[in-house]
């Protein structure tokens, strides 16, 4: 019967040499998983609105307020300009009043949703721009709001283009999923700081990578047919 708490090096053979199990591989990546879901949902929901405000609300937009595009703009700025793994130890404090504490998969969500939602919202704002200006001068003449404009016009324009900064956004969440391991925040990267990096396990480490590898190719393969079959509509 199939026990998942053999080491690797007792399921291949014994010219693997590592001490990892296979229970606490997939336990990591279900980690992973459950990390980049997470965040990626609650930053997906308030990058997006981030981003068509500050499409809308930019000197020329259906809704210009200059002053809190100005703000806003400046906000996304400043947290895109920090590192995520200064960003996550930056916000230890913060993290342990949120889920009580500052160690593990929940905590590692906090971060996180602060590090992708700027960035999704840089993502949408570019896709919303795409969008040519006569689509949305056809909508004000038909006596469209401005909340009809983005709804009905401008954000389906842009749907095959979100789909593809969708899939980059997944991507680098992936990356900075990873990194989470360094402050013990669980997921495969923790695999690659414990056996790979501070107990010399090379199997590990190089595993590790091949699935990070499989993963993004598989995340932006989808996002890639995604796109083209909306595309073709």
């Amino acid at each position: 019967m199939f026990n998942p708490a053999v080491t690797l090096q007792e399921f291949l053979g014994e010219i693997i040499n590592t001490n990892v199990t296979l229970q606490e591989f997939l336990e990591e990546i279900v980690n992973t998983l459950y990390m980049v879901g997470m965040s990626l949902l609650i930053g997906t929901i308030f990058g997006s609105i981030l981003g068509v405000v500050i499409v809308v609300t930019r000197r020329g937009g259906i809704l210009a307020v200059p002053f809190v595009y100005f703000i806003l703009n400046f906000l996304i700025n400043i947290v895109r300009s920090v590192p995520f793994i200064i960003l996550m130890v930056a916000m230890i404090p913060f993290t342990r009043s949120i889920v009580g504490t500052s160690i593990g998969t929940n905590a590692a969500i906090v971060p996180l949703i602060i590090f992708i939602t700027p960035f999704i919202a840089r993502l949408v704002e570019n896709s919303l721009l795409e969008v040519g200006p006569g689509i949305i001068e056809a909508a004000e003449s038909m006596g469209a709001t401005p909340f009809q404009i983005i709804w009905y016009f401008i954000l389906p324009e842009a749907f095959g283009s979100l789909i593809l900064s969708l899939a980059t956004a997944t991507i680098s969440l992936i990356g900075a999923s990873a990194m989470a391991g360094v402050v013990g925040g669980g997921g495969i990267g923790n695999i690659a700081i414990i056996y790979g990096y501070q107990r010399y396990d090379t199997f590990a480490m190089f595993a590790t990578i091949f699935i990070l590898i499989i993963i993004v190719q598989l995340i932006q393969s989808t996002g890639n047919t995604v796109a083209r079959l909306i595309r073709r509509r």
